[in-house]
């Protein structure tokens, strides 16, 4: 009863080209259900079935490259280790591709995509990101497929109905309702808090992920990414990344883009709580707090400054650093968007430069040979490309970590690290890394910056 009345108060036609809610006229159109809908789109929803080859060692022990000189490559060699990946895929061209969630294909060897009458395509990775969990593919040999539209995601409401599409558990296609139940979800589908998400309550399991979320016009509204759970199955409580954004991620594919480039703020801020508001007079918490920002970065170069709260971004509300860069990154490299500036009493609409992260000074990124103590070790100079790219403070230069490679990783170094001295020896540049890790003498200290705090490594060769 409780189904049938909510379809009766919400059921939409499934006309795409009036796009607009009503109710139905007859109970005919009730019984229907989603039935027409799903029919037009469940087409478009793929499977994906991903392998993925990982180097493993017979023994955790043989890792260290002391027993591997030692004991030479026979005893202990790596042996690969085959995963396999179930996921669920959008085709969005009918000349084949695909989207799906990084975290389903990112890293695949090989990839074999099924559509619901059963034809198989091979398929590769043309556009990923690992931070937006997002990843283009393309069919080979695909012509005529059926796809999506993709719809405005900033037009989708809560409390709209939803349908999510896609193969959990591997059991087959398989079609779960709801509604949108939140927007501008950020900082709680993933770990590192910088997504931006629909929240839905349409049932999301293992192997949904790269799935359709489509409202009742049969539109991709998003692409299901995650969920929150304790048991490992849905509670209710699932999120999608929002249509605009594949859009973009389509858009750079199709122009040959081989790495998503995101529009670079070089800036850093923070949620405005209610007593930041109450300190800047502010009657409603709204917007972001800008706490730092690189000299290079477009926004100061606009003349914004720390302190300046941004309210908007092309006339869309924003209260996170994660819904401005979603916002920014819609947008895309090359253009320009409105950002609204709050200083004291007066708002002001500032236009800003979409650009790509500098590359300047150049990262010189350097490999270290076998004539160092720490052959394999990969240092690059600090730029705004690099700390972009590795998530360092925008305060920060001099030389960084990009891989500890074998014998780095043993004597403590780390991805990220930032190296300030070596035996005392100050470092500014990735040659001088190569300068005081060649012939060091037997003992090596290495004073280095590890998110943001100092950190002492000593060891004896």
């Amino acid at each position: 009863m409780f189904r049938a009345t909510l379809i009766a108060l919400s059921f939409a036609c499934a006309s795409v080209a009036t796009a607009e809610t009503r109710v139905p006229q007859s109970q005919a159109e009730i019984s229907l259900g989603f039935a027409p809908v799903v029919k037009e789109a469940s087409p478009a929803v793929v499977n994906i079935y991903a392998k993925i080859v990982r180097q493993g060692r017979a023994n955790p022990f043989f890792s260290d490259p002391f027993f591997q000189d030692f004991f030479g490559g026979g005893f202990g060699a790596p042996r690969p280790r085959v995963q396999n990946s179930l996921g669920s895929g959008v085709i969005l061209s009918d000349d084949g591709y695909v989207v799906s969630n990084y975290h389903v294909v990112g890293t695949a060897t090989e990839i074999r995509v099924v559509t619901t009458d059963r034809r198989e395509y091979s398929a590769q990775v043309v556009l990923g990101d690992k931070e937006s969990d997002i990843a283009i593919l393309r069919l080979k040999e695909a012509e005529e497929l059926p796809f999506l539209q993709l719809r405005d995601s900033d037009h989708v409401e809560v409390g709209e109905l939803a349908l999510a599409i896609g193969n959990p558990f591997g059991v087959g296609q398989t079609v779960s309702s709801g509604i949108i139940s939140g927007l501008a979800r950020t900082g709680t589908a993933t770990g590192n808090a910088r997504g931006y998400f629909i929240q839905t309550d349409a049932a999301i399991n293992p192997g949904n992920s790269g799935g359709a979320l489509i409202d009742v016009n049969g539109d991709l509204i998003g692409i299901n990414t995650s969920i929150l759970t304790r048991s490992g199955g849905s509670n209710g409580i699932g999120f999608a990344i929002p249509a605009n954004l594949v859009a973009e991620f389509l858009r750079q594919a199709q122009n040959g883009n081989e790495s998503f480039v995101s529009p670079w703020a070089g800036m850093a801020g923070q949620h405005m709580s209610a007593d930041i508001a109450e300190s800047l007079g502010l009657v409603i918490p709204m917007g972001v707090v800008i706490s730092d920002l690189h000299p290079l970065s477009p926004l100061a170069e606009a003349g914004l400054r720390v302190g300046d709260v941004v309210t908007h971004v092309d006339g869309d509300e924003v209260n996170s650093p994660a819904e401005m860069k979603f916002r920014m990154s819609v947008a895309g490299v090359g253009g320009t968007s409105v950002v609204t500036r709050l200083r004291g009493d007066g708002r002001t609409d500032v236009p800003i430069a979409l650009i790509r992260a500098p590359e300047s000074p150049e990262a010189e990124e350097t490999t270290l040979d076998d004539k160092t103590v720490m052959p394999g070790l990969t240092v690059s100079r600090v730029n705004p490309a690099v700390i972009a790219r590795m998530g360092l403070l925008l305060s920060q230069t001099g030389v960084v970590v990009v891989d500890a490679g074998p014998y780095g990783g043993r004597s403590g170094l780390r991805a990220g690290d930032v190296v300030n001295s070596i035996n005392g020896a100050e470092i500014e540049r990735p040659d001088d890394v190569v300068d005081a890790l060649t012939d060091p003498g037997r003992r090596v200290n290495l004073d280095i910056l590890r998110g943001g705090r100092p950190v002492s490594l000593r060891f004896r060769l």
